[in-house]
């Protein structure tokens, strides 16, 4: 189960410590706040996207549920779905206008992509160089990094 931390505060030594809450309920606060259930096919789509490693599309999810014994409709998934974008715990990629992929957002030190335009491919790359320029922005005008999303278009040629 995927963790977040959801605040800081001081240990008795003036170290700061992230309290962390699992995934779940922090999708079940933000339905909550919405006049909505957290559902047990809700559950399962969290939970599947959470065994994800990297990029995903509707489809896949939807076959993963499939695959696992789950009954979940098409309409259902994609509801998810934008409940989730919406309370960040997934984001959209874009980087065609023929699909749309999704990532898990939370828990992730970034996220930086190279889409090869010629044949689609998508690669993830860590940079850590990149995560130090970041933390080092955020801090200079006072903020705390979540994470990123950084997509390279690059061809062959």
């Amino acid at each position: 189960m995927a963790l977040e931390p959801i605040n800081t505060e001081s240990s008795a030594l003036g170290v700061p410590i992230d309290i962390i809450e699992p995934l779940c309920a922090v999708f079940r606060k933000a339905l909550k706040a919405e006049g909505l259930k957290y559902t047990p096919e809700r559950a399962r789509i969290l939970d599947t996207i959470i065994e994800f490693d990297g990029l995903f599309e509707a489809d896949q999810l939807l076959d993963a549920l499939k695959t696992k014994g789950y009954s979940v409709s098409k309409a259902t998934v994609y509801r998810t779905l934008k409940l989730l974008e919406s309370c960040s715990i997934i984001q959209q990629v874009l980087f065609d206008r023929e699909q749309s992929h999704y990532q898990l957002a939370f828990g992730k030190k970034g996220n930086t992509l190279l889409v090869h335009v010629d044949s689609g491919l998508v690669e993830t790359v860590e940079l850590p160089e990149l995560i130090a320029l970041r933390d080092a922005l955020c801090k200079k005008y006072g903020y705390k990094a979540q994470g990123h999303k950084l997509q390279i278009f690059v061809s062959d040629s």
